[in-house]
């Protein structure tokens, strides 16, 4: 499935250089085959991915996980939630529903 989040394929999501790879948003033992099937995912360079600096990239830098997380889970609420029940707020339904999906919430 096409990744969700932004229309831009050709161009990294952290920086803005060419993008190099897809980075799955929510990623681990189950999750990175649920963003698969949920186009929880993004473009990005090498370099943002995982071969820059710990302190510039995604993977092995505790804060840019949790944001990628965080943005795979509202991304997905927001398609999977907002958009199929017709309506403009998220509750506690909504999130539960991504705890069954995911095991945990990110928010």
């Amino acid at each position: 499935m096409d990744g969700i989040v932004t229309k831009h394929k050709e161009i990294c999501f952290i920086c803005g250089r060419e993008a190099e790879a897809e980075h799955h948003l929510i990623f681990g033992t189950a999750g990175r085959e649920l963003s698969e099937k949920d186009g929880l995912k993004v473009p990005v360079c090498n370099n943002c991915h995982n071969m820059g600096k710990i302190t510039m990239r995604i993977h092995d830098n505790p804060m840019a996980e949790r944001m990628s997380k965080i943005i795979g889970q509202l991304a997905w609420e927001r398609k999977y939630i907002l958009y199929v029940m017709g309506t403009d707020e998220l509750d506690e339904v909504s999130r539960e529903k991504f705890r069954k999906r995911y095991g945990r919430s990110y928010l």
